[in-house]
This record gives C-alpha cells, sequence and structure tokens, in this order.
C-alpha cells in the first residue's frame, strides 16, 4: 500500500508537473523564428520594407514604434489597435491614438507577405517586427524578436481611454501600470527611452508651461522643468495649441540614441511623465547611469524590455486569427 501511495504520488508530481511546463508554453506560445518554415522570408521583407520607408520618410519611425506599445497595453499585443470602426468606436479612434501615423505602412508590409505567405503572418507580429525595424534603422539597436502571435477580432475606444497611461502620469500611476501588465521598474524606465525618437503635439505638454497648478496664475510652469527649456517650449507651443508638432528629443528626434536620459537628467524631459522618473530612487538611478560618461547599457537594455513588453496578453495557438487585411477581422 505504501508503495502504491508513493508510486501515485510520483506519478501525480511529475503529471502536475508536465502540465504546468506544457500550459506555459502553450499560454506564452512565442518564439524567434515562429516562421522559419512557413514564410522563412517574412523577416526580410518586413526589414526590406521598413529600410526603404525610413530612408523616405524618417519623421516615422517613432510613430511605427509607439504604434507597438499602444498596441500591447490594450487587450495585449495582438493588432487590435489596427482594427477600424464604421462607427469611430475602435482603439485608434481614442483621444491618445489619434496622433498614430504610418497605418499605411504596416498595411503595406502586410500586402508584401500575403505576396509570399498568404495567411501565415499575422498583424500582431508584423507591428512587433517594424519596432524593432524602425529602431535599428534609425540607428539604434535590433534585437530577436519573438513571433507567433495571432490577431485579435475586438477593438474598443473605452478599454484604450482606460489602458493607454497619459503624458501627464506621474511616478505612482507609471509604475502600477506597468506591473498590472507584467512589467518591471526598470522596464518602465528603459521603454520611457523610446521618446529619444519622434515628435509630440504641444496639447501633450503646454499645462507644465502655462497653467500647470490649474490656478490660472501667470507664469505657472512645471518647477520640475528647467526654466529655460521652459522659455524654449513656450516660443514653439502658444496656450490651445493643438497642431505644432515638437521634438521630444531635440536635436537627434531622428536618431535612436540614450540622450533622452542627459535631457531629463538635466530636468528637460518633455513629458510629466519623463520628469517623474526622476522621481524615485530605481529610476532615477537608470536615468543619471544612461547619462553619465561611463558607457550606457540602454540599447542593450531596450532590446529585453521590448522582448518583455511583446508578450503582453498574447493570443497563440487556436486563439484569435490571422487575418487577411490588418484594418478588419476576416
Amino acid at each position: 500500500m505504501a508503495t502504491s501511495n508513493l508510486f501515485t504520488s510520483s506519478f501525480f508530481l511529475c503529471f502536475v508537473f508536465v502540465f504546468f511546463v506544457l500550459d506555459t508554453a502553450n499560454a506564452q506560445g512565442l518564439k524567434v523564428g515562429f516562421y522559419a518554415r512557413t514564410c522563412p522570408e517574412a523577416e526580410i521583407i518586413v526589414k526590406k520594407v521598413i529600410a526603404q520607408t525610413i530612408s523616405e520618410a524618417p519623421s516615422l519611425a517613432g510613430p511605427l514604434l509607439r504604434m507597438h506599445f499602444h498596441d500591447c497595453f490594450v487587450r495585449g499585443c495582438e493588432g487590435s489597435v489596427l482594427l477600424n470602426s464604421s462607427t469611430k468606436q475602435a482603439e485608434k479612434d481614442a483621444v491618445p491614438n489619434l496622433s498614430l501615423r504610418g497605418f499605411q505602412i504596416i498595411d503595406k508590409v502586410k500586402s508584401a507577405l500575403e505576396k509570399a505567405c498568404p495567411g501565415v503572418v499575422s498583424c500582431a507580429d508584423i507591428v512587433a517586427l517594424v519596432a524593432r525595424d524602425v529602431v535599428a534603422a534609425s540607428k539604434g539597436p535590433s534585437w530577436e524578436v519573438e513571433t507567433g502571435r495571432r490577431d485579435g477580432i475586438i477593438s474598443n475606444l473605452t478599454e484604450a481611454l482606460l489602458n493607454l497611461i497619459p503624458p501627464f502620469a506621474n511616478i505612482t500611476t507609471l509604475k502600477n501600470d506597468f506591473q498590472q501588465k507584467g512589467l518591471s521598474v526598470k522596464d518602465l524606465v528603459v521603454l520611457s527611452g523610446g521618446h529619444t525618437i519622434g515628435t509630440s503635439h504641444c496639447s501633450s505638454f503646454t499645462n507644465r508651461l502655462y497653467n500647470f497648478t490649474g490656478k490660472g496664475i501667470v507664469g505657472d510652469a512645471d518647477p520640475t522643468l528647467d526654466p529655460n527649456y521652459v522659455l524654449r517650449l513656450k516660443s514653439r507651443c502658444k496656450p490651445n495649441d493643438v497642431n505644432t508638432l515638437v521634438e521630444m528629443d531635440p536635436g537627434s528626434f531622428k536618431t535612436f540614441d540614450d540622450d533622452y536620459y542627459t535631457l531629463v537628467a538635466k530636468r528637460r524631459g518633455l513629458f510629466q511623465s519623463d520628469s517623474a522618473l526622476l522621481n524615485d530612487p530605481e529610476t532615477k538611478a537608470y536615468v543619471k547611469l544612461q547619462a553619465s560618461t561611463h558607457g550606457s547599457t540602454f540599447f542593450k537594455d531596450f532590446g529585453v524590455s521590448m522582448v518583455n513588453m511583446g508578450r503582453i496578453g498574447v493570443l497563440t495557438g487556436n486563439a484569435g486569427e490571422i487575418r487577411k487585411q490588418c484594418s478588419r477581422v476576416n
């Protein structure tokens, strides 16, 4: 009886272990080279389209990188940010996404992939691969992208409003929101470095220049901003300006580098969420490290954190679908 119980217990533990391992693998379902057999030229095709795009329109690098962030933080990395809605109720119709650009590039990549391998490569994976390739094409790092995502079939404006982190977020909100997505404090400060490329509308930060306390006081600027930087931004952005674009990393907004951290350390982070990185010991230490002359680890760290972000809420296996067109469900 004792031998029988021991055997039964051992078998049960082994079963549980195997089930746990298989369940974890299936839940993730991503791997580098997922399309090696089904569409071996997939990543080469994406890279070729992006290289041509960035050579002709380098300003699209920032928006295409940002698209991956905005996709992953709402319902996970499953391409829902790409879907259109006839009633304007999709994620892309939410205010934070109205400034996203480059959807036509995603469609161009999808079209090229459909010609080579019909019905194989998901739009969600295209967004992830494009994000990597626009960074690399902007003189930034490259990394191995895990693929195998499938496309979602739901896109909801309200969910975008609830899940996308606003530019005025404080450090507590930032840490909580990243933690809820399974990302670490280090991922937070590293991925914030994506602001090294791209531009922003004045409306995302003019409250820091003219009415920071909300009391209507003349000269009511954010005291955490460098006063000289405030003056420079005021020369570009007047109150209620919703059209003007400002470089997030002045002087090198088309080049992916570590200058972002130098700016933040000098109190010249464009958004409150940038400045907030100086309000936490761990994020502040990282900012100072990358801004120092001792050598930056940012490029390597960015690739690691992008992989981490790319695992949020993925659909794999038989979940979701492989869209034929990225802007609509099959």
